[in-house]
């Protein structure tokens, strides 16, 4: 028997959910909201109910301009991808190929955080269920891609940069991954008022970022992230952005081969 967090979802939540509407029966939505113990990401099981997954991720509507409207004939990999929205909803909008890969290391925060143990994948499975879907799911760490021989034309790298022991390694695989014309969008957490204009990089203590989680590196100012990306063969598009979120630095931006 799970236990389940409640979380309560917001608009700004269900607006980014609302996306990618998956209208389930409502026996269904009972049936998944009781054997997941705890989401990341809001999902709208159905609407007409107002019935969505009480995800802990707060506020993702600065990516909805980020996002391409159409995926057709795009092959898409989702670092870092967690509960799977983003791999979900790129094949939604029309990907040939979606692969999805997490190495699972939210287990240890979920459990630090919450005391709360949760299957790995549990989530993405239960969601992947509902909507007949055909993305791959890989358990594991994205820097095991590298010397892989498939090549992507979109790779979504958000929220896990930062929680990467090697960040300039990662944007190497991952440039080393795209098709000519790729890109990347990439967001990750900022440096803060430590230096939004210098090339920093913050060192962040255990639960600085968040109470009891470990595993949260890195805070990066906007000239690093520019620096790191050249570093790596890559160029920002011109649409980089810095918000805060929820009281949270962030960096986002579109990143393409040099």
């Amino acid at each position: 028997m799970t236990t389940q967090l409640e979380f309560e979802s917001t608009e700004a939540e269900r607006t980014v959910a609302d996306l990618l509407p998956i209208d389930a029966p409502l026996a269904d939505c009972e049936e998944v909201l009781r054997s997941v113990p705890i989401w990341f990401h809001t999902f709208a099981l159905n609407r007409a109910a107002g019935i969505y997954t009480p995800g802990l991720a707060r506020d993702h509507r600065y990516r909805i301009p980020f996002l391409p409207a159409d995926f057709r004939g795009m092959r898409v990999l989702d670092v870092g991808t967690c509960d799977g929205f983003y791999a979900f909803l790129a094949e939604a909008r029309g990907a040939d190929r979606v692969l999805a890969v997490d190495s699972e290391q939210y287990r240890h925060m979920v459990k630090e955080r919450f005391g709360v143990d949760v299957e790995g994948g549990q989530a993405f499975r239960t969601i992947g269920g509902l909507l007949g879907s055909r993305v791959e799911y890989r358990r594991a760490d994205a820097l095991e891609l590298a010397g892989s021989r498939e090549r992507f034309d979109f790779v979504f790298c958000c929220g896990m940069l930062h929680r990467v022991e090697n960040p300039l390694g990662m944007l190497h695989v991952l440039r080393g991954l795209l098709n000519p014309g790729g890109r990347i969008l990439l967001e990750t957490y900022g440096a803060g008022d430590d230096g939004p204009r210098t090339p920093a990089i913050r060192v962040l203590a255990p639960g600085e970022a968040n109470a009891g989680d470990d595993v949260h590196y890195w805070g990066f100012s906007a000239p690093a992230v520019t620096r790191l990306a050249r570093c790596a063969s890559l160029r920002e598009t011109g649409d980089t952005e810095e918000r805060v979120i929820d009281g949270h630095p962030r960096i986002i931006a579109t990143l393409r081969a040099m």
